[in-house]
This record gives C-alpha cells, sequence and structure tokens, in this order.
C-alpha cells in the first residue's frame, strides 16, 4: 500500500475527482479535501496519487499552501466566533435602563433562572465606542479575563459559565476608556470596581428583566455616563508657564437610592438580611429586623429626595413581618400609594411604593 501524507494530491479509485489530503486520521483513514471545499474521510485503499515521481520541492511548496489555507481557515472562524459573541442592544424598549455600563449574568434557562448556564455579557448602553477590559480577582491574584472594543449601544458575551463557576466572578474591575468621535463634551475613563454576594445567584428575586436585553439578568451597574462627563480637558498650553496645583474639590457622595436604580426614576430593593450584611451569626430575629427597617427607611428617604418615581422592596414571604412594618412604617409618609408588585417578576414577596404620579 502505498504510503500517504498530509498535503498529497490524490484520486479516487472507483470514483470521479479526487483532491488533497488534509490529515491522516488514522491507518485506514485520510481525510481529503475535494475540490467544492468539503473535507471527506476516505478509505487510504481508495486513493491513488496523482504524480508518483513529484519531487520533495514541489511536495514542500504544496504542504505550505495547505498550511496557509488551514491557518486562513482557522482565523475566519476565530473571528466568526468573535462576531458570534457581539450583539446590539433593544435600544428602544419601554423604560431602559439608565445610559451607562453594566455587567449581567443572564440565565440561558429564564424560566428556571437558578439551575444551568449563564452568560456574563458586558453592556455598553452608551452613544460612545470603548476600549474596554475586564478583570477577575481570583486567590489576591488578577487575571484578566477579556478586552477588546465595543461599539455604541452593543453588548458582548464575555464567557459562558457554569452554577459551580460564579465564585470566579464575584469580584473584579471594568475598565474603559470611552471614545466620542466629536462633540464639545468629553468623557473619564471608566474604572469600576464590583464585588458581588455569590448569595444573590440563588435568589429569583435577584434577577430582574432587564429592558435593554429582553431577558431577566442579575444587572450590576458598573457607572452611569453622566458621571462620567466633564467639559473641559484642563490642558496647558504653554508648557514653559508653571502649572500651579488644583485644588481638589471634595467628591460629591452618590445618593445612597443610585445603587439600586434599574432604570431613571425606578430602584429595586432587596431588603433579604443576606443582601444587606455579610455576617448574620449572632443576630437576633430583632437585630435583623432592625437593620432591615433601618435600611428601608435610608433609601425610602433617599428615593424622596432624589425625586425618584417608584421604588420596589422585596421583602420575601417569611412570616409577614418585615411587610407589615413597612406598611405600618409608610403611614408617617405623606403623598405615598403602595401595592403589591409584579408577580411575574418578583412573585408575592415584594411591595411597590409610588412616591409621584406620573
Amino acid at each position: 500500500m502505498v504510503k500517504f501524507k498530509a498535503g498529497d494530491q490524490v484520486k479516487f479509485l472507483n470514483d470521479v475527482g479526487g483532491g488533497t489530503i488534509v490529515r491522516i486520521m488514522d491507518s485506514r483513514l485520510a481525510l481529503v479535501a475535494i475540490d467544492d471545499g468539503f473535507e471527506v474521510p476516505v478509505l487510504m485503499s481508495e486513493l491513488i496519487p496523482v504524480e508518483q515521481s513529484r519531487n520533495k520541492s514541489d511536495r514542500e511548496t504544496a504542504q505550505q499552501a495547505l498550511q496557509q489555507s488551514l491557518r486562513e481557515k482557522e482565523e475566519h472562524e476565530a473571528k466568526e466566533r468573535d462576531k458570534a459573541r457581539k450583539s446590539g442592544l433593544r435600544r428602544f424598549a419601554k423604560n431602559p435602563e439608565t445610559e451607562g455600563f453594566y455587567l449581567a449574568f443572564v440565565p440561558h434557562e429564564q424560566q428556571w433562572l437558578l439551575t444551568g448556564l449563564m452568560d456574563v455579557v458586558l453592556i455598553n448602553h452608551s452613544p460612545l465606542n470603548i476600549q474596554y477590559s475586564l478583570i477577575l480577582k481570583t486567590d489576591n491574584q488578577f487575571v484578566t479575563a477579556d478586552y477588546g472594543q465595543m461599539m455604541p449601544y452593543s453588548k458582548i458575551v464575555i464567557e459562558t459559565i457554569s452554577r459551580e463557576d460564579i465564585q470566579q466572578w464575584t469580584q473584579g474591575v471594568v475598565q474603559a476608556v470611552l471614545i466620542a468621535e466629536q462633540g464639545s463634551v468629553f468623557y473619564l475613563p471608566l474604572h469600576a470596581v464590583f464585588n458581588i454576594r455569590p448569595n444573590r445567584f440563588y435568589k429569583e428575586g435577584s434577577y430582574v428583566a432587564s429592558a435593554v436585553l429582553g431577558e431577566k439578568a442579575i444587572m450590576v451597574m458598573l457607572d452611569g455616563l453622566l458621571s462620567l462627563k466633564t467639559d473641559s480637558l484642563m490642558m496647558q498650553k504653554d508648557f514653559a508657564i508653571p502649572v500651579s496645583e488644583p485644588v481638589r474639590q471634595p467628591l460629591k457622595e452618590k445618593p445612597l437610592i443610585e445603587k439600586h436604580a434599574k432604570s431613571p426614576g425606578e430602584a429595586i430593593v432587596d431588603l433579604h438580611i443576606g443582601e444587606l450584611v455579610n455576617n448574620i451569626a449572632g443576630l437576633s430575629s430583632h437585630d435583623m429586623f432592625k437593620i432591615q427597617m433601618d435600611y428601608f427607611h435610608k433609601t425610602l428617604n433617599s428615593a424622596i429626595k432624589e425625586e425618584y418615581d417608584k421604588i420596589t422592596y422585596i421583602h420575601g414571604v417569611g412570616n409577614g413581618v418585615l411587610k407589615n412594618g413597612i406598611i405600618k412604617a409608610l403611614e408617617n409618609f405623606e403623598g405615598l400609594n403602595n401595592r403589591m408588585a409584579s408577580m411575574s417578576k418578583f412573585g408575592v414577596g415584594a411591595i411597590e411604593i409610588l412616591i409621584k404620579d406620573k
């Protein structure tokens, strides 16, 4: 039997046509690239060398051409895979999230949110191009999980993970340079540290309907576009003139309610004790209730001050103590209305408070 190798030109013994051997699959089979571009497995006993006298130089040239073709094919497939990771947002959805940058965890099974695979998605909900990097913190080390460019109003699937991988994606930082093609406004670079409590991934109430994604997800707001806006580059034209040290103005503390904002004028606050404290060891039921009610008052006052329209509190089912405490506390506020929140989104464990009547 003739010994074949990758790159050999062959014809079929009992059929019309032939092609180029891509690789030897085993002692009996070879993978042959035929003229129409397909690759088919063929018994080597059914192959005839086209030119048994082909010299070494010709064979090397053919092998190089085949290798180049394979490299181009791999590069094309890599580009197609990268393209498949990226897609646009639902820009004109009803009540879209505030413009900015988000990290989202989207379950594949939207009917069974607590099981199965999920996508880690970076969201650029802004009119700007960005150059980004996503860095994870694992075992006191920092590892770059992904980097690249994103178009305006787009999303990219960073990784598809299993539930066992969640712990590796709870801490890290997202950095990005914001690029505006033209205009009188400039934007500071994004540097957003995230630290997500792992227990959030095991509560259905943590997954909220995202307008720009069209799916339920855990949405982590990295930063709003407005907070990165600046109207000056502070450039010094004459380098011979010493530049005085600018007086640093104290950073304005963000309103507490902004941490829970899901769309303009609306917020969702999870009052489960595991969301408010890291360790409940040693806390009595009274202590936990006091912590929950204290956070309820702080966020509600913040929402009223910032002129929010609506705030939803996830209180859970339990024995109804927290829910009754909220309803009783609302008696001390004027002009507020409350009702049960959407059962399709939150089940029966949430209350919706209307602050402003649109």
